[in-house]
């Protein structure tokens, strides 16, 4: 929920506060056009996580009541992909709502990203790091998230800030998916620096578990959604798509896509929540698997898992909540030549939410993963 100052609260986690709340909400507001909410979760974010100046500080991760009993920042790490989701409302709704304010504070938070989240790795050029601390733990190695680059976010601040380093980051997500995917499967998280390679989380390896497994899940999904909703003609989608082959055919052999996979293509868990379909219809429709796509969204695929479907009567989810409320968004009212954003175009529902709000219920079913230091 979002209160009344603008803080988006996760009352499913202690009541916390994340960038990445913070970011969505902006963003979701400007494609509302509410500007009265977009701005009381900007001043908020930037009172609560930016030490009161998103032009000088990057947010941090995590808000919310210490161990003291105090509401204040839990963990002053960053999240890199909240601070480009925050650049990109920003820089958008100066264009949106003509406020110059809006674009200049934007364009400031995306250069210090520029300055503190991204590095040269080898294989890959310039990339995004998905924080300032924590993800080049050694020389030789940079752990890095997928999920972190939005084509279209990318190719949007290219264009507003063309001396910045946004063309080489969105190039580096070809060679990171091409080599760091899992038999065809976008995965949650890839090292590289001696190659590039699907990884444990940056916190599994922080602990020594050899054990751990890379997977492919709730960071994951965000990439097939990223790719299905940026416009085809966006500089190396069509290449990116082409390196994740392995979910559309397994929704096509299945008819829903899996939670969680491993580096080797196996399916671990293959119960996903309703937000994992709302993710796919795009990525689907952009691959050409239009069938498929309307399986997921449209009226056949809905009334399925809304209480007829054997999947949802076998997964024991014949619940009211399981049933994605229809939320259309498009006109293209976000669209800027031949570059189409998230909001332009796009056909989405309150599930999407889900994968970017990990609804409570499938929780339980996630593999427990630690994002910052």
């Amino acid at each position: 929920m979002i209160d009344d100052q603008g803080r988006v609260i996760d009352h499913s986690a202690q009541d916390h506060s994340t960038s990445e709340g913070q970011s969505y909400g902006l963003f979701f507001s400007l494609v509302a056009n509410d500007r009265n909410r977009f701005d009381r979760i900007l001043h908020w974010t930037e009172i609560n996580l930016a030490q009161g100046d998103l032009s000088q500080h990057l947010p941090v991760w995590l808000w919310g009541r210490g161990p003291d009993g105090q509401w204040k920042a839990l963990d002053r790490n960053s999240a890199a992909d909240s601070d480009l989701w925050i650049a990109y409302s920003l820089i958008e709704a100066g264009r949106l709502w003509h406020e110059p304010r809006y674009s200049r504070l934007g364009l400031s938070l995306a250069a210090q990203v520029a300055r503190q989240e991204t590095a040269q790795v080898p294989g890959l050029g310039t990339t995004l790091l998905p924080g300032i601390y924590g993800f080049h733990p050694d020389e030789q190695t940079w752990v890095l998230n997928p999920s972190y680059l939005p084509p279209f976010v990318l190719a949007r601040l290219s264009t507003a800030a063309p001396s910045g380093p946004w063309g080489a980051v969105l190039d580096s997500l070809g060679p990171m998916l091409a080599q760091g995917s899992g038999a065809g499967y976008a995965m949650d998280w890839v090292v590289a620096g001696q190659g590039i390679h699907p990884s444990a989380t940056p916190a599994q390896r922080a602990a020594g578990d050899a054990g751990a497994m890379p997977i492919g899940g709730f960071e994951a999904i965000r990439v097939y959604l990223w790719l299905g909703i940026a416009d085809p003609e966006t500089r190396g989608v069509k290449a990116a798509l082409g390196h994740i082959p392995a979910m559309a055919d397994y929704i096509a052999i299945h008819g829903a896509p899996p939670q969680l996979v491993d580096a080797q293509g196996k399916v671990v868990n293959q119960y996903a929540p309703a937000g994992f379909f709302a993710a796919a219809a795009p990525y689907l429709r952009a691959v050409g698997r239009e069938a498929e796509a309307k399986a997921q969204l449209g009226s056949a695929g809905h009334d399925a898992r809304c209480g007829n479907g054997s999947l949802w009567k076998e997964w024991g989810l014949l619940r009211s909540e399981s049933c994605p409320l229809r939320y259309g968004m498009g006109g293209g009212a976000f669209s800027s030549g031949s570059e189409r954003d998230a909001a332009g175009e796009m056909e989405v529902n309150i599930a999407v939410f889900l994968v970017i709000g990990e609804p409570v219920n499938t929780r339980k079913n996630r593999q427990k993963t630690v994002k910052r230091r």
